[in-house]
């Protein structure tokens, strides 16, 4: 399927985009926008706007939509959390606003006794007691349901907690391999509770043959868990090897979603072709 002419973005290139992949390069840190190759990057990086992806760059899991490699994943970095932190600092700097907006995600370490709980409570502190007043958000796995896992991260403090269901239960056995929609669920239930200050935040990408009554159902789902912020964006087959996009839905589609979304609660809720979990509008 060719893209249509909203979906069309320039290759991502020139000096600032360069930069960042230098910077990143020399820090060795990863980020899902280049390792899930995001449409976004080239108009992110060249706001100095990035994710950190955390704990490597191969996920334990081969969910069929994402082009995050899996093979065997490496051992923690110890080093990573101080690298993000000062990271983040010359970030600071660069970005011509204020406060520093800060996205943590990971792949999925479900060979760790904790999914990498600590090492996500670790990058918290880190990036806080180096940028104290930096807004904190967080993209994290499900940590196998393992739901203490959740305790010391809510502690140390993040201001964002989002967690994706990616698409409508329906699908999971085809998209989501190894995850699980009330899990997921779940989770997000368990992070109210435990902080319930913090902002909640889930998104679907659409486009892999769900229905509009089955997504509606699944906004109703994240609302009666309490999800605060929604993100709903166009799913675009990363490689060959992938799942094939069954629909390119029109920004009207996109729009009317978003009325939905608004009516039932959402306190924001962004809904076009090119949106993903972290990006900016």
């Amino acid at each position: 399927m060719r893209l249509p002419p909203w979906l069309r973005k320039p290759y991502p290139q020139g000096e600032a985009v360069h930069n960042m992949k230098a910077a990143l390069r020399r820090s060795g840190l990863h980020t899902v926008c280049e390792s899930a190759r995001c449409p976004n990057l080239g108009e992110c990086f060249s706001k100095s706007r990035l994710t950190f992806m955390i704990m490597g760059d191969n996920c334990t899991r081969s969910c069929r939509f994402c082009a995050v490699g899996s093979e065997k994943p490496l051992p923690l970095d110890p080093g990573e959390p101080r690298r993000i932190g000062g990271f983040c600092a010359r970030l600071r700097v660069d970005q011509a606003y204020e406060p520093l907006h800060v996205v943590i995600t990971s792949v999925t370490r479900d060979d760790l006794p904790d999914g990498g709980a600590e090492h996500f409570t670790r990058t918290v502190g880190e990036v806080k007691r180096q940028n104290p007043k930096a807004v904190i958000e967080l993209l994290t796995p499900d940590f196998g349901g393992k739901y203490e896992a959740l305790d010391r991260i809510a502690q140390a403090g993040p201001d964002i907690w989002g967690h994706n269901l990616e698409t409508v239960p329906e699908l999971y056995h085809k998209v989501r391999p190894g995850a699980d929609y009330r899990r997921s669920l779940k989770l997000l239930a368990e992070v109210k509770e435990r902080r319930p200050s913090v902002l909640t935040k889930s998104a679907l990408m659409l486009g892999l043959g769900e229905t509009a009554p089955q997504v509606h159902k699944v906004m109703k789902d994240l609302r009666d868990v309490d999800c605060d912020l929604l993100v709903l964006g166009q799913y675009l087959q990363p490689t060959k090897t992938h799942l094939p996009v069954a629909e390119y839905l029109t920004p009207q589609i996109f729009a009317d979603y978003q009325r939905r979304a608004y009516s039932l609660g959402f306190k924001r809720v962004t809904s076009a072709p090119h949106a993903r979990s972290s990006y900016y509008e």
